[in-house]
């Protein structure tokens, strides 16, 4: 009899557990002033990302983006290239289902999707400003293309 207790006392607990586990999280991103500034930025200046082997190239015009490169994300050498590739499979498989969603995502967000293949090598340059740009994205228009929080 109290093993039957004990038993039901622990399942309850695993389900409650299972159910505090899958609820939504919101954290407020901290957002400094002078990244608040590059945001609000009317400066276009494109980055290409591309890598000439795999003939691998992306444009992006997205209004400070280039300053936030320059000036506020972690620089080069800082992540290694076996995490960004992570990061960047996960980023855009969400970013492509949401392309494919306009009803539910905001067409003007997600307009094209991106053609990432996890079993080629883009290299590390690629792989940071794509990497970057999600990061960007995330932080700029207050998106969540992953279970992670966009930090820098």
């Amino acid at each position: 009899m109290k093993k039957n207790i004990l038993n039901k006392f622990i399942a309850l607990l695993l389900v409650s557990g299972l159910f505090a586990s899958c609820t939504t999280q919101k954290e407020a991103l901290d957002i400094s002033t002078k990244e608040q500034e590059v945001f609000n930025s009317k400066a276009e200046e494109k980055v290409e990302i591309k890598n000439e082997e795999t003939e691998y190239e992306i444009i992006i015009i997205e209004p400070g983006f280039y300053t936030w490169l320059q000036s506020i994300a972690r620089p080069e050498g800082y992540y290694s290239q076996h995490f960004l590739e992570n990061r960047n499979n996960l980023m855009v498989i969400n970013w492509n289902q949401r392309v494919l969603q306009p009803q539910r995502f905001n067409p003007n967000l997600y307009e094209l999707q991106i053609d990432y293949n996890p079993g080629i090598d883009y290299g590390y340059e690629v792989n940071y400003k794509l990497y970057n740009y999600f990061i960007y994205f995330q932080r700029k228009y207050n998106q969540r293309l992953g279970p992670f929080i966009p930090r820098i």
